[in-house]
């Protein structure tokens, strides 16, 4: 195994000798120098080695394997050529859309993410078209090879990313069952953040002589700009933007949303509360995209609503803050959108909002940057009114050095003498002409019950006292937390076949579709696991979860209660009566 450590200046792109195409593409993103694993993966790839990449999350890694993959396609054929493994929906999702923005000049270029929770029918119609590229979580890869629905025998490249996670998940002999399936001339490269044992076995056994590279990890955020999150509810975001924007000292701003579909949404929910906002996406003209980011420079506009793709490249010295509207899913997209503002010498500010089921996302970002992100207070409506004040005051005293001030004085002084009203009166009824139907003012409103998240503050589990709320007319009644029903269900998996909890609910919330706040008691017993998932399961979940695999083993998920296990019109558990009843 030939090892690599990566601390050398960096080549171009344009150096690397990737297809013209995809460099096209890499352009169009405004990359302009690949990140350390890109500039020591791609030429081994490019030239047939098999590679074994050590680097931390955000490091660029996806375009590491994905750029030389689509450099050596052939689009003319139909099975697919091309395998990468994730360990999650949400990464293969991620890794199916970078492949898509880096290979936007390939016209023949099909693609298809493969995971639980997802129609069978939307996957089946797609394979008997033909894709190119599978990017597929390991059950549901494992699913259509029985099922003899994806056929591998064309396979040339083979990629596992995030290997270490996918283990962790206990997804190590699916993934072994889907290597020893493929042809055996094919190209292998292995991701992995960490190197354990079961890693090790696996690059000994698929990968031959493979070229290791080691990607130390370093701070890649700017350090001139301040990283604060908000921990808000997902309801909660926009009122708690439209606060932010009110509060805080911006000169211009970008707001990341996840999909197209969310910035125009977002910026028109914007525009109707009185703020200047406009959608940059992908689906923007580029003559379009030209004239915002000149009115962007220029300080016509002040806030863009925008996707990470169409922000690639955006370098506009005069944007103070970047809010993160939703939270990336890797920490790559989370560096390149901060690294918006704190340009040119000039100070930044960052701020993510953060729901409590992503404080694990957060985690990582601190842990793959290495600097922490300091929370801050939702502003008050104090906060709010005393700005808007402050803003009417400015408004007043800009009025009074106007040249048309004597005018208007005459105009005011005859309706004081005509109708015998005081002056100030006059100046109330003025202002509320000018303030419209818009109040000055907010109001407090009846605050919504707080529902406590399923993990605690910072993405720490929760202590055996916070698992439940007490209700305050009931000391000694305990409701869940999460307020959904949850019934018992039976899994095929226990101790014997060295499950631990973290498996089993990896393993369930990525094939079915669930949160992890869709989890409560897990009993692992000898041959079998006693799990607490909602009592209304959706038709979709019972169908993906009726294939999932854990460990290798079908878990035969069944509901438990008197009637036969199974089904989802059995009912739930009932709930034990209190102490003082019993």
């Amino acid at each position: 195994m030939t090892q690599q450590e990566v601390d050398l200046p960096l080549p171009r792109f344009s150096d690397l000798g990737l297809d013209e195409r995809v460099l096209k593409a890499v352009k169009d993103l405004g990359y302009e120098l690949p990140t350390a694993i890109q500039a020591a993966t791609i030429p081994p790839l490019l030239e047939g080695r098999h590679v074994l990449g050590r680097a931390q999350t955000g490091t660029g890694k996806t375009a590491a394997f994905a750029l030389p993959i689509l450099s050596q396609l052939d689009y003319s054929q139909k099975a697919p050529e091309a395998l990468v493994l994730c360990p999650t929906r949400e990464l293969a999702l991620q890794v199916c859309e970078a492949f898509a923005s880096y290979g936007s000049h390939l016209p023949n270029l099909h693609l298809l993410p493969v995971y639980g929770g997802q129609a069978y029918g939307v996957q089946l119609s797609a394979l008997r078209r033909g894709v190119q590229v599978v990017v597929g979580t390991p059950g549901r890869i494992m699913d259509h090879l029985e099922k003899g629905t994806l056929d591998l025998s064309q396979l040339r490249f083979l990629v596992l990313d995030e290997a270490d996670e996918m283990l962790n998940m206990g997804f190590a002999e699916d993934v072994e069952t889907i290597l020893a399936g493929t042809p055996e001339g094919k190209q292998v490269a292995l991701f992995s953040a960490t190197m354990p044992a079961p890693i090790r076995k696996i690059t000994k056994r698929y990968l031959v002589d493979p070229i290791e590279i080691n990607i130390k990890s370093k701070t890649t955020t700017v350090a001139t700009t301040t990283q604060r999150y908000l921990r808000v509810a997902p309801a909660q975001k926009l009122d708690a933007l439209t606060r932010i924007l009110e509060v805080e000292n911006f000169e211009a701003m970008i707001i990341f949303a996840r999909t197209k579909q969310d910035t125009e949404q977002l910026a028109e929910r914007l525009r109707a509360r009185g703020f200047a906002a406009t959608a940059l996406n992908g689906d923007v003209a580029q003559a379009q995209r030209e004239r915002i980011i000149n009115q962007l420079k220029s300080g016509k506009l002040d806030i863009l609503v925008a996707t990470d793709v169409a922000a690639r490249g955006l370098d506009v010295d005069r944007i103070s803050h970047v809010v993160n509207y939703d939270l990336p899913t890797d920490t790559e997209s989370y560096v390149h959108r901060i690294g918006r503002t704190g340009r040119a010498g000039r100070t930044g500010d960052a701020i993510s909002f953060v729901t409590p089921k992503q404080f694990y996302l957060l985690n990582q970002i601190e842990k793959a940057t290495r600097q922490s992100v300091t929370q801050m207070p939702l502003p008050s409506i104090d906060d709010v009114n005393s700005t808007r004040l402050t803003k009417f005051d400015s408004a007043i005293t800009a009025a009074l050095e106007s040249d048309s001030v004597d005018t208007f004085r005459d105009i005011v002084a005859h309706y004081v003498r005509e109708h015998d009203v005081p002056e100030v009166d006059v100046a109330a009824a003025l202002a509320i002409v000018m303030q419209g139907d818009v109040p000055l003012l907010l109001e407090e409103s009846k605050p919504e019950p707080y529902v406590r998240s399923e993990r605690g503050e910072r993405g720490e589990r929760p202590t055996r006292g916070q698992r439940f709320e007490r209700d305050d007319d009931s000391p000694r009644e305990r409701r869940p937390r999460n307020q959904v029903e949850l019934a018992t269900y039976r899994i095929a998996v226990g101790r014997r076949h060295r499950v631990q909890p973290r498996q089993i609910v990896g393993a369930l919330a990525n094939e079915g579709g669930l949160q992890r706040s869709d989890f409560g008691h897990i009993d692992i017993r000898i041959d079998h696991s006693l799990v607490e998932l909602p009592a209304k399961l959706p038709p979709e979940a019972w169908q993906a979860l009726a294939e999932t695999r854990i460990s290798g083993k079908l878990i035969e998920l069944g509901r438990v209660s008197s009637r036969p296990a199974g089904g989802p019109g059995s009912k739930p558990r009932k709930a034990r009566p209190r102490r003082e009843e019993r």
